[in-house]
């Protein structure tokens, strides 16, 4: 979809989330929060009080919007773009493998743990007593 094909109504009914991934889709380059905001403003003919007062609130939808990237200097572009890299630290990658529990003795703990409850309820059943409903009137 392209941005200068859709008419006025069709442009104010979308949000600035999707207003958004249009322009740096058809820009193809990189902005900065305010200019992209401030192209928003300016296709739906928005005051400049609506940009100062909803900046704040376009900025959270940029960063919870899993479409778009942040980068370096303030400047956000379309994730699509970019690739991840994965750097693994090996310092790191060794304090991960300390952490780890083996199964075994997860499972054993596990046991340990399902015995005592076991113990601990038959305990607290001891003082229980049953009694029938014609009993339970007269008390």
């Amino acid at each position: 979809m392209k941005l200068n094909g859709l008419t006025k109504e069709e442009l104010e009914l979308m949000s600035y989330d999707d207003l958004a991934f249009l322009i740096l889709k058809d820009e193809n380059k990189k902005m900065k929060i305010n200019d992209l905001f401030k192209t928003i403003c300016k296709i739906l003919n928005l005051s400049e009080s609506v940009f100062e007062s909803q900046i704040a609130d376009f900025f959270e939808i940029l960063t919870t919007d899993k479409r778009f990237t942040m980068l370096e200097d303030g400047f956000w572009d379309l994730k699509e773009k970019y690739s991840e890299k994965v750097i693994i630290d090996e310092d790191d990658e060794e304090i991960f493998i300390e952490d780890t529990e083996d199964e075994s003795t997860e499972d054993e703990t596990d046991n340990l743990y399902d015995d005592e409850e076991e113990d601990s309820s038959d305990e607290d059943l001891k003082d229980l007593v049953v009694i029938d409903e014609d009993e339970e009137e007269s008390i």
